[in-house]
Order: C-alpha cells, then structure tokens, then sequence
C-alpha cells in the first residue's frame, strides 16, 4: 500500500483574491459588437433549423442569429427571451457544445459551428445590462400563485404567470434567488453577480420573491441553516389558489462507505453550493479525490483545482462510460485533473481527519454487453490514495420526505408525476424541473416553467379538471 500522509493540518487558504478572478474568470467570454455580427453573418439561416429543433426552449436560433447580423441585438434579445427568459444564463450554462451547436449543419461539413452560446449571451447580455423589457405584467386575473423555489423552473414560470395576470409570490429558502445558477453551477461558467442580474431583471416584471422562507410540509421541522422563516404548506394551500413546486433535488448522496463521516469528506452539491454563498472563500485539500464521473463530478474536480489542489477523479467503470460531456472532460484534462478509470473506493481512511481513500481496481466482466457493462473488483488490487479531502459526486437525493407530506402527491422512482398541464395527483399542485425530470439542464427547468404557467392558466379557467 502507499504511505497515507498524515499531516496535521491539511487544509490550506485559498489563493489571494486578484489569483481567484483570474482563474474563475467565464470560460465563455462576451462577445464585441463586430466579433458578434462576423460570427452571426456565417450562419445558413437553415430552413428546418436542427439547432432550434436541438433547443429544449425551441428558441427561433437562425431568426435572432439573422437578427444579430444585421444589427437589431435588441429584436434578437427579443426572440431569445419570447420563448426563455433565462436566455442569459442558458447562453452560458447549457451544454450548447452538445444541444443547438451539436446540431449545426456545419459539423457535416467539417466546419467549426456557429457559436451560438456567445452568441445568445451577447443579445441577452445587452437587454439586461440595458434594462431593456419586452414583457409587463397582464391584466390581473384575480387569482394568486405560490411557487416554492426560485431556481430556473421557478422564476419561469413566475414570469410567465405574472404576464398572464396572476398574482405570484416566489418563496426561496437560501439568502438569495437563482437556484442552481446561483449555488450549483460552477463560477467560471455563471458567477453569482451575473446570477443577481438576471433575477432582477426576470421579477422586475413585478412578481414578489421572499427568500429565507423555507416551506415546511406537515409536522417537520426546520432544523438546518437554509430558510430562517419558517413558511407552512398548510397556509399557503389556503391562501393560494395553486402552488407550483419547483424545489429541485436534495442533498448530496452518499454512498455509504465505512469513515465517510469523517471531516474532510463532503459532498459535491454542498460543496459547490458553499463555494458559490462564499464567493470562492473557501478552503480545500492539498491533495483531493473526487468521486464521480458526471458533469458535477467534473465541476468540483474543476474548482478544487483551480484552488490550488492536486486532483484526482476516481471512477468505477471506463472513460466510455461516464455521463459527463467530452467537452468537460477535456477542460478538466487541460486544467490538471487525474482521472482514474475502473477503479472503486472501498473504505475512507483516517482518524480525527481523512487521511486516504482505500480503492480497488475493476474489470469489465462482459464488455460486449448493451448498455454499460458489468464490472467485478480484481482480487488483491486495493491500494490507498492519499488525500485530505474527498468529495463525494455519486448523485443528489430526491425530496421524499418533502413528497410524502403532501396528500395524494404521486411519485416515480423520486420524481413527482405530472400531466400535460404539469398538474399533479393533487389537483392543488403543479411542478416542473429537476423534481419532475430528475435532473436535467437549466434550459429543460425553464421550459418546464414557462409551459407549466401555461398549465396553471388553463386549469384555473376551467380547461381541465
């Protein structure tokens, strides 16, 4: 086995500030006017336009890419915000290498894509910074909305029930708005001012957030940190005439290894969520594993390097059978990240503080086999990485305890089941997002939230039951 280092101090201070913005600085860089227009002016301006079709908010790409070119950025941040009004964020956050840019027609002709991410960002970036406003608030309806998170799913569908006239009151248990834009993406694609912006521009449509508000379900109670004032289900259902859940997935999941309890041991999301509430003031591990081999085990193994760690991404099965994107693993690559393929953790090892991950390598038992093959632990293989903090990237937890509070609410394998209108098994509920879909993209949760207001308008005025 390895030597375990044992050190008594194993965390380290952050690099100093000026060091910090540098290496989070956005790995998608705003565009300049002329740089826009060049880029937009390559676009084909496809009739059956695969990108759009790519696109889970069905943005009009080649019509604000045209728009771009000829310089109406205002007629093109239109288009982008008329179908998603987190056009901004997703310009930055959404995996477009894979989604509209993967779709170009460009890649049949061994030509570079359109950019169109900067390019969205450069349009969206322009409204907002402006104040431009395309949308007011409709007539009201007489009716009122509670929607229980301000993540990109929520905020959605607040907006787009604001336009339609209701009344909508958005409750937040975390200090500031945004979800998973503000506390779970990683700095260098979204920072948390870019993540304040947005939100103000997205209520100043005239919808009221209330952050700090946890909502408790039932008899349970608010024994965390999230949520100073406490909000009860039971009330809301009185005073709303539909609540709309939009309250994404819980807490890291852990897989249950021996020692995992020890300091030093975290997981990704709360990690991640810590790094973000801090703005990057955190500490780490001189030497880190990462557990995980998904776009958030990638995040994390990204960001505890970039603050000085020595990384290495632990994961049980091949390269070819990881969930992340090819891009992020390239950037993690070229950012120092050591990966090791097949290869399990077994045990965390330490006293007062962890110390080392115990492993053991695999190999693929049937590799001809669809889907991911299975794998079996090599006998005599364990060894010990050394490390003083390990970060656990194996899934989030479902809000079952949440879910089974609420009378009625049917749930799929931890995820609520919802209709066409996104109504639930209780009529009084509707949700969207990561608590229905399980975890997708930003862009999914904002298409959930704009069609689910959609939803809620036709229920209430009596088009389905």
């Amino acid at each position: 086995m390895l030597e375990i280092n044992t050190e008594n101090n194993p965390a380290h201070l952050p690099p100093p500030p000026e060091s910090l913005a540098q290496k989070f600085a956005n790995i998608k860089p705003r565009m300049t006017d002329n740089e826009a227009v060049i880029e937009a002016s390559r676009c084909l301006f496809c009739h059956d336009a695969p990108c759009t079709i790519a696109c889970p908010s069905s943005i009009d790409i080649p019509m604000f890419i045209r728009q771009i070119s000829s310089r109406n950025i205002k007629g093109a941040a239109k288009t982008i915000f008329s179908q998603n009004i987190l056009g901004k964020s997703c310009a930055y956050v959404c995996p477009t290498q894979v989604l509209c840019e993967g779709s170009c027609v460009y890649h049949g002709l061994n030509e570079k894509p359109i950019d169109i991410g900067r390019l969205q960002g450069y349009a969206s970036d322009f409204a907002i910074d402006h104040n431009i406003r395309f949308f007011e608030k409709g007539p009201s309806s007489g009716r009122k909305v509670a929607v229980i998170g301000a993540g990109p799913a929520g905020l959605s569908c607040a907006h787009e029930l604001t336009r339609l006239g209701y009344a909508v009151v958005v409750y937040e248990a975390s200090k500031q708005a945004g979800g998973l834009n503000m506390y779970g993406v990683a700095p260098y694609k979204f920072n948390n001012e870019a993540a304040a912006k947005e939100v103000a521009y997205v209520s100043g449509i005239g919808f009221d957030i209330r952050t700090d508000a946890r909502v408790l379900a039932g008899d349970e109670h608010n024994t965390g940190n999230i949520g100073k004032t406490n909000v009860l289900l039971s009330d809301l259902e009185k005073e709303y005439d539909a609540i709309f859940l939009a309250i994404g997935l819980g807490k890291s999941h852990r897989p249950g290894l021996p020692g995992e309890e020890l300091p030093g041991v975290l997981g990704a999301a709360e990690f991640i969520y810590d790094l973000r509430a801090q703005n990057l003031n955190v500490s780490v591990g001189r030497r880190v594993i990462v557990v995980g081999a998904g776009n958030t085990a990638i995040d994390a193994a990204v960001e505890t390097t970039k603050l000085g760690a020595e990384v290495t991404l632990v994961y049980r099965r091949r390269p070819e059978d990881q969930s992340a994107y090819d891009f992020e693993v390239d950037h993690a690559l070229q950012a120092g990240v050591r990966f090791l393929y097949l290869t399990s953790p077994v045990k965390v090892i330490g006293e007062t503080h962890v110390e080392g991950l115990l492993c053991v390598k695999n190999e693929v038992v049937n590799a001809a086999a669809e889907g991911k093959p299975e794998i079996k632990a090599i006998a005599g293989s364990e060894f010990v990485l050394p490390c003083d903090m390990i970060i656990f990237a194996t899934g989030q937890e479902k809000m079952m305890d949440f879910y089974s509070r609420i009378p009625g609410l049917s749930i799929d394998r931890g995820k609520v089941v919802v209709n066409a209108y996104f109504q639930t098994s209780n009529p009084k509920y509707f949700a969207g997002g990561d608590c229905v879909n399980g975890g997708k993209e930003v862009v999914n949760a904002v298409a959930h939230g704009r069609d689910a207001a959609l939803g809620i308008d036709q229920v209430l005025k009596g088009g389905e039951a």
